[in-house]
């Protein structure tokens, strides 16, 4: 039998997910979360299919119902150096780390993963609408990162971060071409379409 078979048995199963991971700026945030395995919630899906209305109403009610959840962020500067992906898997590890008690499964929103801790591990393709742990991540790692961004959006707002949360709009492209780049941003992405040149 396989592990994904065998995990609605198991008390300690975590489910992870990312947010931020197509942005042109700021972090890759990640959010590991423990539910009860009586927990319920008619609301909760895949954060990208709520409105925000309705993340930032769920994340309290996760926060409080969860064993255990912990949100982590992995800057620019390392995105650069490692690359989103080693990004991605690494701010879940460091959210995963978090956690206590420790998960004896992990259940993984997408393809790719690393083992962690010789902790089982199944990753799951759109398993942000399929299952409550992950989905219950993706919507902590979303509501922390919208806020980091409503965050710095006050030192740079000519980029609207506070309603673009870094993702490459069409508005946020054109402040870069207008205003170049800032700390936050990603130097190694393609932040402008190839007919603008951008001094980095």
């Amino acid at each position: 039998m396989s592990l994904l078979a065998n995990f609605s048995e198991l008390d300690l199963e975590c489910g992870t997910d990312e947010a931020g991971r197509g942005c042109l700026a700021g972090p890759v945030t990640a959010s590991a979360v423990i539910l009860p395995l009586d927990f319920t919630n008619i609301t909760l899906n895949d954060s990208k299919l709520l409105s925000e209305k309705k993340r930032d109403h769920l994340k309290p009610i996760i926060e409080e119902a969860s064993i255990s959840f912990a949100i982590s962020h992995v800057f620019q500067d390392e995105i650069d150096s490692i690359n989103i992906l080693n990004a991605s898997i690494l701010a879940m590890h460091k959210s995963i780390e978090k956690l206590n008690p420790q998960p004896n499964f992990i259940i993984v929103d997408g393809n790719r993963f690393k083992p962690f801790n010789s902790i089982p591990h199944q990753t799951i393709i759109k398993g942000d609408s399929k299952f409550l742990s992950i989905a219950a991540a993706s919507v902590l790692a979303k509501t922390y990162r919208d806020a980091y961004m409503a965050k710095i959006h006050e030192e740079y707002p000519m980029y609207n971060w506070i309603q673009n949360k870094g993702y490459p709009t069409k508005e946020h492209r054109l402040a870069i071409k207008k205003y170049g780049i800032t700390k936050y941003h990603r130097k190694s992405f393609r932040l402008l379409p190839e007919q603008f040149k951008l001094e980095l």
